[in-house]
């Protein structure tokens, strides 16, 4: 029998395969209505300057918030009685216009056991109705389905369906008529498993009913506040489901903004 251990990794995952699990970020896309939108500008065009040989440079400008797109929160991003996870202090971590405590620099990189748990499919539909709570039940339903069980440590996504509206960003906020998401049953089946992240399709890792915005976010408090598990919003999980693949390597690597209370990121899976 080969020994794996004499094989470098880099050789092991030649013929790996990868998932693209983020949108892209471009003018236009849905973007929270408490969050700044995303712009690019070029600021230098090819032509503007030459060089003597020839040679011509281009570049740009990004303007964006960090909660734009496929992105991450930090753990100072939600407070609950003027208090961050571990009982610091909001104000006091606040000050001098970024946050000494929880920042996205403290994200640790993540490289471990990631499962997507398939409630559009366990449902049997293609995308889970405007407003609809995803339940522990609903979790609990999936893992049985797919043959997987979430242990601690681990990534877990939740997958509504919700990118089939990307296109129409009115529809994918769900201001008025709500979106999908996890409720407060599964924000405490999760937190029971010891999870160290989890992720969603839609803007805001909560259900969102009709008309009611994001007046309250109990499963952001539960998560980020109570239980310092990070939350990614935003996620494109379709080609997971497209391809059955519920469990994978899970990479995620935030820049590490200084201070910020979240940041776009790049997920990725990797099967074998």
């Amino acid at each position: 029998m080969e020994n794996h251990q004499q094989i470098p990794l880099w050789e092991r995952l030649a013929n790996a395969k990868m998932y693209d699990l983020a949108h892209p970020l471009v003018q236009g896309m849905p973007v929270s209505p408490n969050h700044p939108g995303f712009k690019m500008a070029l600021m230098r065009r090819h032509g503007d300057m030459v060089r003597a040989d020839g040679g011509s440079a281009s570049n740009e400008m990004l303007m964006l918030g960090g909660h734009t797109g496929t992105h991450i929160d930090a753990l100072c991003h939600v407070s609950h009685q003027g208090r961050l996870f571990c009982e610091v202090d909001a104000e006091a971590a606040q000050r001098g216009g970024r946050f000494s405590t929880h920042g996205v620099e403290t994200i640790p990189l993540t490289l471990g056991r990631g499962v997507m748990l398939d409630i559009a499919g366990l449902h049997g539909v293609d995308v889970l109705a405007p407003g609809t709570p995803i339940t522990a039940a609903d979790l609990t339903a999936a893992e049985a389905r797919q043959q997987v069980r979430v242990r601690a440590g681990d990534t877990v996504l939740i997958r509504s369906g919700w990118p089939l509206h990307w296109n129409n960003p009115e529809a994918f906020v769900g201001h008025e008529q709500g979106v999908p998401g996890p409720d407060e049953s599964a924000a405490a089946w999760l937190i029971e498993r010891q999870i160290r992240m989890t992720g969603a399709e839609t803007i805001a890792y909560e259900c969102i009913y009709p008309g009611r915005g994001h007046a309250l976010l109990p499963v952001h408090r539960m998560l980020l506040v109570e239980s310092g598990i990070f939350i990614i919003e935003c996620m494109n999980l379709t080609p997971l489901a497209a391809a059955g693949v519920y469990e994978f390597l899970f990479i995620l690597l935030p820049l590490k903004v200084v201070g910020a209370t979240g940041i776009p990121v790049r997920p990725v899976a990797v099967v074998d």
